[in-house]
């Protein structure tokens, strides 16, 4: 028997609670691909050759006109190193990020490998102070840091030591250190790389 609503309506036993979220998150599955792969930098052949998926799957997939299996996603969450949930969706929104309290300009990291294990770069730009910078807050973690500095001066505190090291000069320890970096040289930007490897990975040099 028909219920006073139709038989698509809200009284109908055969519709499912919550397919409504459902079509929207598969709705907004494609563009989310997409915007993905775009931050990531990537071109269609390379994520597909990287993961395994055909060019023509992965851009019906980007173009909505096919639901990504779940294979698919776990090997798109892991090339993207992006959280499952948060790639299909369904992560929690998160909190909005503390407001800087110092009118200075930000640290520019810039990375220079696609990180999936082992050695990953960075290059580091601090900006030149107006003021002399607070002493930062030193931090500790699994894994070993080599550091070089490229221009500028750079101001290392390593446990109870501190480094001044400038422009050639290369430097690495164990980052269960705690330590900190700052621009010893308030009139110019210090630009340095960072080679970390997070589960104690080390450079082997040659002769």
């Amino acid at each position: 028997m028909t219920g006073p609503n139709g038989p698509d309506g809200p009284d109908d036993p055969g519709a499912p609670d919550g397919q409504p979220d459902v079509d929207r998150l598969l709705a907004a599955m494609g563009p989310r691909l997409r915007a993905a792969r775009t931050r990531d930098g990537r071109s269609l052949g390379e994520v597909c050759r990287a993961t395994g998926l055909a060019p023509s799957t992965l851009s019906r997939m980007e173009n909505g006109r096919r639901k990504p299996t779940l294979e698919a996603l776990l090997l798109l969450a892991r090339e993207y190193r992006l959280p499952l949930d948060e790639l299909a969706g369904t992560a929690p929104a998160r909190p909005a990020p503390p407001r800087r309290t110092d009118p200075g300009p930000a640290k520019t990291v810039l990375p220079l490998t696609h990180y999936v294990g082992g050695l990953h770069a960075h290059k580091h730009v601090l900006p030149a102070a107006t003021a002399p910078p607070p002493r930062p807050r030193p931090s500790s973690h699994p894994g070993h840091e080599w550091l070089c500095v490229l221009s500028g001066r750079l101001r290392l505190a390593l446990g109870d030591r501190e480094l001044l090291l400038t422009a050639g000069e290369a430097t690495e320890f164990d980052t269960r250190t705690p330590h900190a970096v700052t621009n010893a040289a308030p009139d110019r930007p210090v630009e340095y790389l960072v080679l970390f490897g997070p589960q104690g990975e080390r450079l082997r040099t040659r002769d």
